[in-house]
């Protein structure tokens, strides 16, 4: 029994660390802190740090786009007015083509109201130039598939691990031999497909979660 995983497009881009920079618009500053994230817990300790960093700034507006395909995005407009600021400062990341990024924005009120547009403006456009100013990184999306087949097969299954260039992560042995490879996204459904043939079907397959490597 094993499962048929969707091909995709494995690569993506990110950023490789932090990147400042500052826009001042009728007098309130727009400092932007553009950082790589992976998930939604260093979301949450990252935006804690810069709040302490900024304690005293008007507002800490920030968004996030996690995953190999961009599909966790979500933003926060800090008691900015409703889509003033979060939302400009996700379409910038989208715009760029990044992913594992958490874009905060935090803004020092100068005096003068920006209105809904102006706000926009601003926050997209400080969140632009901090994007602009990050190292590019290319991620590769792999997988780690877990199978499980009898001992006597573990030549078949060694033949296909050794030509597709896979990473055994784990070894175990019980009544039947366990492993767990590293699997290029974009591989999995060959992979399968190659170890179900190797293996006449007498091998179990599963997968966890997408993970990132450099």
């Amino acid at each position: 029994m094993f499962a048929i995983l969707t091909g995709m497009g494995d690569e993506f881009t990110s950023i490789g660390a932090m990147a400042r920079t500052e826009l001042k618009v009728q007098g309130s500053r727009f400092i932007a802190t553009a950082l790589p994230a992976r998930n939604r817990a260093e979301v949450a300790e990252l935006v804690a740090k810069i709040r302490r960093e900024f304690r005293d700034a008007t507002h800490n507006c920030f968004a996030h786009r996690l995953g190999a395909d961009g599909q966790d995005a979500r933003s926060h407009d800090d008691g900015e007015p409703a889509g003033s600021a979060g939302k400009p400062i996700l379409a910038a990341i989208v715009h760029a083509g990044l992913t594992d990024v958490l874009v905060v924005v935090t803004r020092y009120f100068g005096g003068t109201k920006l209105g809904i547009g102006g706000l926009a403006r601003a926050y997209g456009g400080a969140a632009t130039s901090a994007l602009a100013a990050a190292e590019r990184v290319t991620h590769i999306a792999t997988i780690d598939m877990r199978i499980s087949f009898p001992h006597r097969l573990i030549s078949n299954v060694m033949h296909v691990v050794s030509r597709a260039g896979l990473r055994i992560l784990d070894t175990s042995y019980d009544e039947e031999v366990h492993m767990i490879l590293v699997v290029r996204r974009s591989m999995a459904d060959e992979t399968c497909a190659q170890l179900v043939e190797r293996t006449s079907g007498n091998i179990h397959i599963t997968r966890d979660t997408v993970n990132t490597r450099k």
